[in-house]
């Protein structure tokens, strides 16, 4: 992810927008003195974002000022009080029509924009202005200012009127449109110098999405593409798509372990840090309690690791790790290990890929496990962007020097036919397999390393036993076609030995 630090310096007085993740994809924030247009469905979240670039002013001490053309002063404070905002500090001018122009001989319909005389709005707006002397403003909305004008000239020059009068003032502005009218505004475009693009994108199930994108931006560099956002009390928050730059402070250190010393000769002395590792097998094979006992031996070493669940409960993941000697909880409510519970109908793949960036950046996560894969991907079929967002996140990752796991279930009985609901094995530096496999009428699990880009790892097939701890037995050497799954015994000199499978 691009941080403000790895930047190039903007020219001119840089305004903080006061929305979480909005700076961040500006670069830092909007340009001091400029005409910004922000535009989007009703309930896309311009009134709230406003709002909040508002009451950042606010706080810094500046006037600010909010024209509302279209809400009542009452509507506002009832949108701040949702937020648990107080709009102290900031001056709300309600635009309303003359008492005559509601009487039946001076209308035609009631609060029709048409029937409310043009040059009392702008003077009116420009009275408050004078009186206010506002370092930021808000006019809400625009839709009301085109059908005052009647005709696209006088639109046009109304708002380039504005937009001087506002920057000899050094005022920053937002202009809000909620895009009512049916033919793009491609006049009010060309004269704003940048565009904020607020919209909602329909899902078959779940929560609704949002997405941001900046249009337009004279003069500045931003993070281009689309940006998931939520609504949430507190305000609107943005989750910046991930943008990995070359870094070349990252030591990568000495590998993370697993604290199972057969487990770490597998992969010839443990994960390499900086890498992504799939753990990929049929569901009930131990992929989950393995990764578990990675992000545990982190946390003992004094790291932070961070687990994210999507399919399992907290209280079966503490319950499993207890039945195999590694009990989370303890090192959960130490710090050490951070315990997420995620629901894939409540969030989207960027707002879960800036919880990831978040546990690396704010708390410091040295290992990420991400238990499983399987959860958001069947939440979001239609996610065509998936495994692009996925290889960003692990390159973000990798690029400070991260240990990944990414837990994959494969569908299918006991391995046989097993198939992927997504394919990120390209993406993964490491994989390890898991298998079932039948001896003597029991089930059993072998896992093995069939991928490490760095290093060498081994390539035998080793049993997998959880019965009390974890432990990793010795290469399955007197079996044929464990990974198929229907091992055939071949005994000790390699000759197959029919009805006497799993004897010595």
């Amino acid at each position: 992810m691009s941080v403000l630090s790895e930047q190039k310096p903007r020219a001119g007085t840089i305004v903080s927008t006061g929305v979480a993740g909005l700076n961040e994809v500006l670069y830092g924030g909007l340009l001091e003195g400029q005409f910004y247009l922000v535009e989007g469905e009703p309930g896309t979240g311009k009134t709230t974002l406003s709002l909040q670039f508002l009451l950042e002013g606010a706080r810094r001490g500046e006037p600010v000022l909010y024209i509302s053309l279209s809400e009542s002063e009452r509507e506002i404070q009832q949108v701040a009080h949702s937020h648990g905002w107080s709009l102290e500090g900031v001056t709300i001018y309600q635009y309303t029509p003359p008492e005559q122009n509601l009487s039946p001989e001076e209308q035609y319909s009631v609060f029709h924009p048409s029937d409310v005389e043009f040059h009392d709005v702008t003077q009116g707006i420009l009275k408050e202005v004078e009186r206010v002397h506002p370092a930021r403003a808000v006019i809400d909305a625009l839709s009301e200012i085109r059908l005052l004008a009647g005709d696209a000239l006088r639109y046009r020059r109304q708002i380039l009127a504005l937009k001087q009068y506002f920057a000899n003032r050094n005022c920053t502005v937002l202009l809000l449109d909620d895009r009512t009218v049916e033919t793009h505004d491609f006049q009010l475009e060309s004269i704003a110098h940048g565009i904020i693009t607020l919209k909602t994108v329909p899902r078959e199930y779940g929560k609704t999405r949002r997405r941001m994108q900046i249009f337009k931006m004279r003069g500045a560099t931003y993070i281009e593409g689309y940006h998931d956002y939520t609504i949430k009390k507190g305000g609107v928050v943005i989750c910046p798509r991930l943008v990995t730059v070359e870094r070349r402070d990252i030591i990568p250190g000495e590998p993370a372990l697993s604290g199972v010393s057969s487990l770490d000769a597998l992969w010839g002395g443990g994960l390499d840090r900086g890498t992504g590792s799939l753990f990929i097998g049929p569901a009930g094979s131990g992929k989950s309690s393995v990764a578990l006992a990675y992000a545990v031996a982190a946390a003992r070493r004094g790291e932070i690791a961070a687990v994210f669940l999507f399919e399992e409960m907290l209280s079966s993941i503490v319950k499993r790790g207890k039945a195999i000697g590694i009990d989370p909880r303890p090192l959960a409510d130490a710090g050490k290990i951070m315990l997420r519970k995620i629901d894939p109908a409540e969030i989207s793949p960027a707002e879960f890929v800036e919880e990831v960036r978040n546990s690396v950046v704010r708390l410091g996560a040295r290992l990420i496990v991400i238990d499983s894969l399987n959860g958001l991907v069947q939440a979001m079929p239609n996610e065509e962007s998936l495994n692009t967002q996925f290889h960003e996140m692990l390159a973000f990752l990798n690029q400070r020097g991260i240990v990944t796991i990414l837990v994959l279930a494969q569908a299918g009985i006991l391995g046989m036919g097993s198939v992927s609901p997504v394919e990120l094995s390209y993406l993964a530096d490491n994989i390890l397999l898991f298998r079932f496999f039948e001896v003597q009428g029991h089930i059993r699990k072998a896992l093995s390393v069939v991928k490490k880009r760095s290093g060498s790892h081994e390539d035998t097939i080793r049993e997998l036993n959880l019965s009390g701890g974890i432990s990793v037995g010795e290469p399955l050497s007197s079996f044929r076609g464990v990974l198929s799954p229907i091992p055939v015994y071949i005994g000790e000199e390699g000759t197959v030995i029919e009805g006497n499978v799993g004897k010595k």
